[in-house]
C-alpha cells in the first residue's frame, strides 16, 4: 500500500488519541519507519501491524479501527488530497455509489503502482443497493463498512448496511447490502 494510507492511520490516531499513542503503537508493531512517504509504495503487512497495534494499544477490535479508519479515509483524507475527485463523484450519495466503480481509475493515474480493489454496484429498488467489493488484499471488510459510512455522512445521508456474504477464491469478494434512510 501506499505512504498515504498509513500516513491516514497516523492521522486518525493523533487526531483522536494523541501523538503518544502513534508512538506507542509504533513501538508495538516493530515497524522500523517513523515516518510514511505518501507516494512511496510499502509492504501490506506494515499497514496491517499498524491496524493491530492500533487495536492492541487503544484497547478496541481491529474491526473498530478499520472502520474508523475507513470514515476518516474518507472525511479527512479523500478531501485533502482528492477534493476535486471526491466532488466529482457525484452530487448525492446514490449518484456517488454509482460512480464509485470508476473511481480509482482516476487514482491510478496519481498512483501507478496501486493495486486497488473494484467495487460493482447493483440498484434493487430505488433505495437499496448491492455493493460487491473485490480485492486482492484479504481482512478489509471493516475498512470498507466505514468507507461507505464515511460517504454517507459525507452526503448527510443515513444509511443501513449489511454484510450479505463474503467469499476468498482468486480474490476476496464482500457482498453489501446498503439501504438508504431518510
Amino acid at each position: 500500500m501506499y505512504g498515504i494510507v498509513n500516513q491516514a492511520i497516523q492521522g486518525l490516531v493523533v487526531e483522536n488519541y494523541g501523538q503518544d499513542q502513534w508512538n506507542e503503537i509504533l513501538k508495538r508493531s516493530g515497524i522500523q519507519e517513523t515516518h510514511f512517504i505518501s507516494n512511496e509504495s510499502y509492504e501490506d503487512e506494515i499497514t496491517f501491524e499498524l491496524v493491530a497495534a492500533a487495536s492492541e494499544v487503544l484497547k478496541l477490535k481491529s474491526e473498530d479501527v478499520l472502520e474508523a479508519f475507513g470514515k476518516y479515509w474518507v472525511l479527512n483524507t479523500g478531501y485533502q488530497k482528492y477534493g476535486d475527485l471526491m466532488k466529482a463523484g457525484g452530487n448525492d450519495f446514490s449518484e456517488f455509489m454509482r460512480n464509485l466503480p470508476n473511481f480509482h481509475g482516476r487514482i491510478m493515474l496519481i498512483y501507478p503502482k496501486l493495486c486497488p480493489p473494484e467495487f460493482l454496484i447493483e440498484n434493487l429498488e430505488e433505495k437499496k443497493i448491492i455493493l460487491h467489493y473485490y480485492s486482492a488484499r484479504s481482512g478489509l471488510t471493516h475498512f470498507v463498512f466505514g468507507l461507505i459510512h464515511g460517504i454517507a455522512e459525507m452526503f448527510k445521508q443515513k444509511i443501513e448496511m449489511q454484510l450479505v456474504s463474503s467469499e476468498n477464491t482468486t480474490t476476496w469478494h464482500d457482498t453489501f447490502l446498503i439501504e438508504i434512510i431518510d
